[in-house]
């Protein structure tokens, strides 16, 4: 169906039989500025997908169920920071954050539990994690391998971007080179395996919370992006077997029409970079596929209930920017971990969005606009003139040991901070309109006996493996890393033996050791 068709609508009762869904038609045509697809969501919704991790594998497993039950269409885990530094609940360091700000995973056992009950050929399903990000997929093929699932019917994402890690959010371990070889390395294995798994989903959302600007997050997002795929492309991969699996994850803030925008330029840049730097033959190389979370650094303690309409308004501009899939925040997020209630608010978000605003029904319904035209030259060009700047200096990487992005993001947040405290920058509830009351903590509370339980299980589950079994896959691995053989399908090989998540990292630590960032500062 050609998008520029008239289709007949009813709004409120009243008939609108030839209202033209757009301008053009060039949405799913390069440079791609108007979408992905030239029908967008009128063919197919957005994936709405909400972030969900707390205390247990068996919590989290009746957190999934229930927004399962409620009409989400993916499910994204939240690990715990222990697991995203890729160690066990019974580390020493582990102290006091086990299951705290997401799921405690240490072994098979618990990647059992998390997904107990869901078939993995029939959800996709997305886990933010990075350093460790090859060892916990290993863990979710494995269970997929145990369910009897096609590897090839696997969907979802790990988000495997340690560059983003080193800028702006600090959940690394390994220095650069080995870091962007694990994430190649597990590029190269799903080329071959999992067809249907995006390998990487490199993330802008976390530079933006961190302080910069929507600029900013565009140009260090992409120039990151660039750097890993000059390496995957250095490591042998040709530009269409791994680009298409692409994914892009950008955070959507408060000011509506910018952002927007920013998601038009992004698409736009990307391809533009694709085409020019890689030549690719595959269009869907060349694609910027991207989820969006509403901002979590927007939500305030004080009138908690304000963060609902911060939520949807940020959830409409990610809409209207054409997000392939989206993750609302819940309201009580700047107080605790979300409730059964708040998560379902904000699930309710969505589909209040989704079936009955009529948005979705219209291809980039902005296009035309002379403020939404002009903001999206003006953030793709002042973005375009920051990768210049990176790449003429070495790129990404280089930046980053310089501390280059990771200076302008402070000098950016610094701004912000400035402005909201000189009450230049508004925020409801804080600097004004406020009313003086008591902050509630109304977040969810955990039970302390969790973690005795984990550390618990994971005694129990060395107990009962084979530990010579488990010592020659790490020594395996340890080999591997030696050298310049594949890591993947001896991590994979690790996790089935029954090794826990901080023994493989250990045996790697032991040839790659670990690295500290410049902050730039």
């Amino acid at each position: 169906m050609d998008s520029d068709q008239p289709r007949g609508r009813t709004l409120g009762g009243i008939d609108f039989p030839g209202v033209p869904i757009s301008t053009d038609s060039s949405s799913g045509t390069p440079p791609y500025t108007r979408g992905i697809h030239e029908e967008m969501y009128r063919t197919r919704r957005w994936t709405m997908r909400q972030y969900a991790g707390f205390s247990t594998a068996e919590a989290t497993n009746e957190r999934f169920k229930l927004l399962l039950n409620e009409g989400q269409k993916g499910l994204s885990v939240a690990f715990d920071l222990p697991t995203q530094l890729g160690m066990d609940s019974d580390d020493d360091l582990s102290f006091g954050e086990v299951g705290k700000v997401g799921v405690a995973i240490d072994s098979i056992d618990d990647m059992r539990l998390l997904f107990d009950g869901i078939n993995l050929g029939e959800v996709s399903t997305s886990m933010t994690i990075n350093a460790p990000a090859s060892i916990l997929f290993a863990l979710y093929v494995a269970v997929a391998d145990e369910q009897g699932v096609s590897r090839d019917k696997l969907r979802g994402t790990i988000q495997n971007d340690i560059l983003k890690e080193y800028i702006a959010r600090g959940l690394y371990v390994f220095p650069p080179e080995p870091s962007l070889r694990l994430t190649t390395d597990v590029m190269q294995w799903c080329a071959q395996n999992t067809p249907m798994w995006n390998t990487i989903s490199i993330s802008g959302y976390h530079i933006r919370e961190a302080g910069s600007t929507a600029i900013e997050e565009v140009a260090f997002t992409l120039s990151n992006a660039i750097e890993y795929v000059d390496a995957a492309i250095d490591s042998g991969l040709d530009i269409d077997s791994f680009a298409p699996r692409i994914s892009f994850f950008f955070g959507c803030h408060n000011d509506f029409f910018e952002e927007i925008a920013k998601f038009r330029a992004a698409r736009e840049l990307w391809h533009n970079i694709v085409s020019e730097r890689y030549n690719p033959i595959n269009p869907k190389s060349s694609q910027l596929r991207f989820h969006t979370q509403t901002a979590g650094v927007s939500l305030t303690a004080q009138q908690p209930m304000n963060n609902v309409v911060r939520v949807a308004y940020q959830a409409m501009a990610a809409v209207l920017g054409g997000t392939q899939s989206l993750h609302t925040n819940a309201f009580d997020e700047a107080l605790g971990l979300p409730t059964e209630d708040s998560v379902k608010i904000a699930l309710r978000t969505q589909q209040i969005i989704s079936e009955e605003t009529g948005v979705p029904e219209v291809v980039d319904p902005l296009s035309g606009s002379v403020h939404i035209e002009y903001l999206t030259g003006q953030i793709r060009d002042q973005a375009s003139k920051k990768i210049d700047e990176i790449l003429q200096n070495g790129g990404a990487m280089a930046g980053i040991e310089r501390g280059y992005q990771q200076r302008a993001i402070h000098d950016s947040a610094w701004t912000q901070l400035s402005d909201i405290e000189s009450g230049e920058r508004k925020i409801i509830g804080v600097n004004h309109a406020t009313d003086n009351s008591e902050i509630i903590d109304a977040g969810q509370k955990l039970n302390p006996e969790n973690v005795k339980n984990q550390i618990e299980r994971l005694k129990l589950h060395r107990m009962s493996r084979n530990e010579d079994d488990v010592n020659d896959c790490l020594k395996k691995l340890t080999i591997a890393c030696d050298s310049d053989g594949q890591l993947f399908p001896h991590i994979l090989n690790a996790v089935k033996c029954g090794a826990t998540v901080g023994e493989i990292m250990n045996a790697m630590k032991s040839i790659f050791g670990t690295w500290r960032a410049p902050s730039g500062i």
